[in-house]
């Protein structure tokens, strides 16, 4: 390893830590992954820094929704793994599955055929560091089902599940927001039910909703957000202020949101989603909605 990269990680080292004390994230999540042959689920992508002729290397933040993976690939001049977040799998090709977590760094060797994914029950992140120089990623088939679900879910602490399900709410305002209904497919229980101001009605007609843009869930400026667990279910209450698109007119509301989620195999599920509006004022500033 030349003393750039060493540098590299040294600073990358430094600012983790003050990210973690801060409880932020470092870079931004970056945008969906456009080549959607090459994974299954959804994986946020940010290149961070591209090969040049100094610095012959690429830099790239991974950011995966629970339950995703990428296909079996070959990095001709192996890659770095920095785990910056969450739980996730990594196997090289006739070796036994990893269980790797925050913390961990994985070193893929030149030419060994692998996967790398996030657990069923968990978000994952990771810092790549790939050399350039032997060219680009090679990609092969998909992993199967089958090999997938053979692998025992690393068990969750209460903690944590509270951890996940923020985040899983987090992201679901992110997909709201994209309209992104392929992620909001798998997350939504096929019996939840959604309850607006307006009225109430069911998962296929909430996907139709965000498809279509009769509701355009702008953006949620979250303010508290509280998790309690009681067995297999979550109740989520967030505090927000929300900034809609509603039959073509741009509306702002608070509200507390009721989510309900049930966990079934592993996996979160949510059950209900209840918007309550609040009596207090708006907090969103002008700045905040033109954003």
């Amino acid at each position: 390893m030349n003393k750039t990269l060493i540098l590299l990680l040294g600073l990358y080292a430094m600012i983790s830590f003050k990210a973690t004390a801060q409880e932020t994230s470092i870079f931004p999540k970056g945008e969906i992954g456009k080549n959607t042959d090459d994974y299954t689920g959804t994986i946020w992508l940010n290149e961070i820094n591209k090969p040049d002729n100094v610095f012959k290397f690429g830099i790239a933040q991974a950011v995966y929704a629970p339950d995703s993976k990428l296909n079996w690939h070959i990095h001709p001049g192996g890659q770095i793994l920095l785990i910056t977040d969450g739980t996730g799998y990594y196997q090289e090709k006739g070796k036994p599955v990893q269980i790797v977590h925050k913390g961990d760094v994985i070193k893929s060797q030149p030419g060994v055929e692998h996967w790398h994914a996030a657990a069923p029950n968990s978000s994952f992140a990771y810092i790549a560091i790939s050399p350039s120089e032997k060219g680009k990623t090679i990609w092969k088939q998909k992993v199967t089902e089958g090999e997938y679900n053979s692998i025992k879910a690393p068990a969750i602490s209460s903690n944590n599940d509270e951890e996940i399900i923020k985040e899983i709410s987090k992201k679901k305002w992110d997909w709201m927001a994209d309209k992104n209904v392929d992620s909001l497919k798998d997350l939504f229980d096929d019996k939840c039910m959604f309850i607006h101001m307006g009225g109430s009605w069911g998962k296929t007609e909430e996907l139709a909703t965000i498809k279509s843009g009769g509701i355009w869930y702008r953006k949620a400026e979250v303010y508290s957000v509280i998790v309690n667990i009681i067995g297999n279910t979550a109740i989520l209450l967030n505090d927000i202020d929300l900034e809609a698109v509603v039959g073509g007119s741009m509306v702002t509301h608070a509200f507390m949101v009721t989510e309900v989620y049930e966990k079934a195999d592993g996996h979160w599920k949510m059950g209900s989603l209840t918007f309550s509006q609040l009596l207090r004022p708006v907090k969103m500033n002008d700045s905040n909605k033109d954003q």
